[in-house]
Formats: C-alpha cells, structure tokens, sequence
C-alpha cells in the first residue's frame, strides 16, 4: 500500500498566520505532480496558489471553500510511492469508504485514509494542525523526486541562493529543510552568478469582488461591522504592533525640486528606458542609507541588540485594488536609478496584476512612502515594523521660493523622515533627512556616490 502523506497550510509570508480557501484546484482522486498548484487561498496580502510537495494521488481534502485555515492546519494528503499510479484513481469507480480511525490514528495528528475519500467534517475536527515546520510521516516507498520541504519561501529561497535541495540534509523534523538550512548553505556556498530565480512557488491575483465578499460586513443598530480580515487586518496588527513597540520620532523639511525636475527630463531624453521620479529618489535613499548605515537597521529587543543590516532591501508603497501594498526591490544599494526604475515598474506592474509572490512582499529594511500621489503635502507616518525607519515623500507642486537671494515660483517638496529613536538619535536623523533635501536640491551631489 502507498504511504499517504499529510500536506498542511505552509508559512506563505511573514507575519501571515492564516489564510482563506478560496478554489480547490484538484479533485479527490486526482493525480498531482511534485509542486503542482493544488488550492488557491486568499492571505491578509494576497491571492496565493499553494503548490503540493508532494506527487502522487489526492486522497482527502480538508477545508470547503470560504474556510479559514490556520498556518500548519492539514490541507489535503497524498498517496505516494510505488502503489499510487495514475491508474488507481478510476473515472467512474465508486471510491472505497474510509477505514475507520484507530485510537492512535486520532490522536497522532496524521491523517491516514484510501483512495478516493472526502475526510468528513466530523474526522476533520479531529485532527490537530501541526506545526508548519513539522515533518509529513515516513516514507520509505516515497519517491526519490520529493524533497523534505514544506515551505514554498524555502523553495524560492533555495531557488534565488542557487542551493540545490537534493544535496541538503535538513535540521528539521526526519531531515525536514528549513529557511535557516537554505541560508547557511548559502553562506557557506556562495550564489553562483549564473544561478537564475525559476518560476515562482506562489502565483497571486488580486480580484476586488472575492475582497468584497469577505469584508462585505453586516448592519447592526449600532452601526455597519466591518470585519477587520485581510489586508485591512493585517496592516491593522502590524502598525498597532509598530506603535506598541517602536518609540518613533518625525522630523520633516521643504526642498526645492526645481533641479531634480529637470535632470530627469534631461535623463529620459537622452534615450534608453525611462527613470522614474520614484526611482530617482530611491536612488537618494540608498546614497543616504550609504552614509547612514545604522538607519538601515531592526531592533532585537530579546537579546537587548540593535541589528545593522548589510544590504538595503528598499520597500515602496504601491496602490492596487486590494489596497496599498509594500514592493520590495531586493539589493537596492547595488543598483542604479535606471535599474531601480526598471525593477520598481516590474514589480508595480506585477503588484497590480496580482503577480507577486510572498516572498516579493516582505524582507524589507527601509520604506520609501510617496504619498504625494494622494495630492497631499506632508505625513508622519508609522513605521513598518520592524525596520528602523521611513522617508515620507509629499507632493510636488509650484510654490514661491527664495532662489538665489530672489523670491520665485520653484517646485517644492515637503519630505519627513520617520525613524526608531532606539536606533539613532535626532542628530543622526537630521544629517539623513539634510542629504536626501540637498540631493533633491542639488541632484549633482549625487554624483559623489556614482
């Protein structure tokens, strides 16, 4: 007989603890491929096709549509191995009723029935949701194409390090590999430079009208109740986090943009892909971070330590159906405005077609906020825990200005700076905020860092 082996709900993100079944994508009985998408779920982030581990024949699924599933609850078993053909899983067959549980069956967590089955809901009570990093039951008949990853981060992450996962042998659970295998296996491999990311474990799409129906709400005398679910609930967590946690401070200050203005016209001109505004002040960021390094940084309060981070993981603000979501342009600091431009219209692109991955979602360690495209002048917004700190980029609009000792109308830019108070001190956040004015100011600053 196959072994039938347990996949449950992986970690598809930081800080995302559940996700929304929203469409099975196989069958009972159907036969799936090793990282074959299998259920489309909706997270606080997006809409994520999960892919199986596992190849083999589908033998119970666990959640109806609508259902909310913890990280780590079961999602659907797999026979595996040698006995598990395509063949047992016959159209028109009726499906052999399931083997009554056993006591230690109930108790263990692993989910064993034939083919063919729909776990009733009464069995699916039972059943403990493990851990999201606990290994699926031994297999000696599995085949040799699985490997003992259950995250699909740690697929991606495997697959950006140019780690091979067959040549692992992971700390987990029976060799389960975790994220912290992959990055050591990393560091003590370095990335080869031909190594090149492969398809995405996670597809996402974003649809307003699934969005709609989970935060439809409900009249009550008092009023329409919202459930605070999804994005709206997870940015809700993480900012009352960030302000329970982060004594931040805000200090702003107004540059004439006037000059920033016309190098990017003079720029895009000379031909070759365009650079975007954002990208140009992306660009400021990193130079500013250059010369700041301990802003680039996270808080470790456990170990009582202030963590200064190597690389500039930029994170932006970008606005799509589902809400504002946070891009993030992996290795900012290494790259140029052209290449910060391409890369910041790829992934708002891929953010409002629904095609970003998790993994593209989080990581940040630094926030550009362009909230001039509100039509607003200044904010003092919360950090995005649990990086360290925040530039605030207003609109750009005609203002009078004294320019060389006359007044003028300029295009003038109000910037605020946010940042961790444990991090740094107001010096440390002025000398920030003064060289990214002055580069807007005088964009041949700039030039130093080159």
């Amino acid at each position: 007989m196959a072994v039938v082996r347990e996949f449950t709900l992986p970690d598809l993100g930081e800080g995302l603890t559940e996700a929304q079944v929203v469409r099975w994508m196989v069958n009972v009985g159907d036969v799936v491929a090793v990282d074959q998408p299998v259920v489309e779920v909706e997270t606080a982030k997006a809409m994520v096709e999960v892919p199986c581990p596992y190849g083999g024949v589908v033998t119970a699924r666990f959640g109806d549509e609508g259902t909310e599933l913890p990280v780590g609850a079961p999602l659907l078993t797999v026979a595996v191995g040698d006995a598990a053909p395509a063949g047992d899983a016959g159209a028109g067959d009726p499906p052999p009723r399931e083997a009554a549980p056993t006591a230690a069956d109930e108790g263990s967590g692993n989910v064993l029935v034939g083919y063919g089955t729909q776990a009733p809901a009464a069995r699916r009570r039972r059943v403990r949701p493990p851990s999201h990093e606990s290994a699926p039951p031994a297999a000696e008949s599995a085949p040799a194409t699985a490997v003992a990853v259950i995250s699909p981060l740690v697929r991606r992450l495997a697959r950006e390090r140019g780690v091979d996962l067959g040549r692992l042998r992971g700390s987990g659970p029976d060799g389960l590999i975790l994220r912290a295998d992959v990055e050591q296996a990393a560091h003590t491999a370095p990335t080869p430079p031909e190594a090149q990311p492969a398809a995405r474990p996670a597809a996402v799409r974003t649809e307003p009208a699934r969005t709609g129906r989970r935060d439809a709400g409900r009249r009550r005398p008092d009023g329409l109740r919202v459930p605070l679910r999804g994005v709206r609930g997870a940015v809700a967590e993480k900012l009352s986090r960030s302000r329970r946690e982060i004594p931040d401070a805000t200090c702003w200050v107004d540059a004439d943009a006037t000059e920033l203005m016309a190098a990017r016209k003079a720029m895009n001109a000379s031909g070759g892909a365009k650079v975007s505004l954002l990208a140009l002040l992306a660009r400021i960021c990193t130079a500013a971070l250059a010369k700041y390094p301990e802003l680039n940084a996270t808080v470790d309060m456990a170990a009582q330590e202030i963590v200064r981070l190597p690389d500039v993981h930029l994170g932006f603000a970008a606005q799509t159906d589902r809400g504002l979501v946070v891009p993030v342009v992996r290795d900012a600091g290494a790259r140029n405005a052209v290449e910060l431009s391409v890369e910041m219209a790829r992934l708002t692109d891929a953010a409002r077609a629904g095609k970003l991955s998790p993994a593209e979602l989080t990581g940040g360690t630094f926030t550009l906020n362009n909230y001039g495209v509100f039509g607003v002048d200044g904010s003092t917004p919360i950090l995005n825990h649990p990086e360290a700190a925040m530039l605030g980029v207003g609109r750009i609009a005609p203002k009078p200005w004294v320019h060389q000792g006359e007044l003028a109308v300029r295009q003038v830019v109000q910037l605020s700076f946010t940042f961790d108070h444990r991090v740094c001190d107001g010096g440390t956040a002025g000398g920030f905020l003064r060289y990214v004015a002055d580069c807007v100011e005088e964009p041949a600053v700039l030039l130093r860092t080159l």
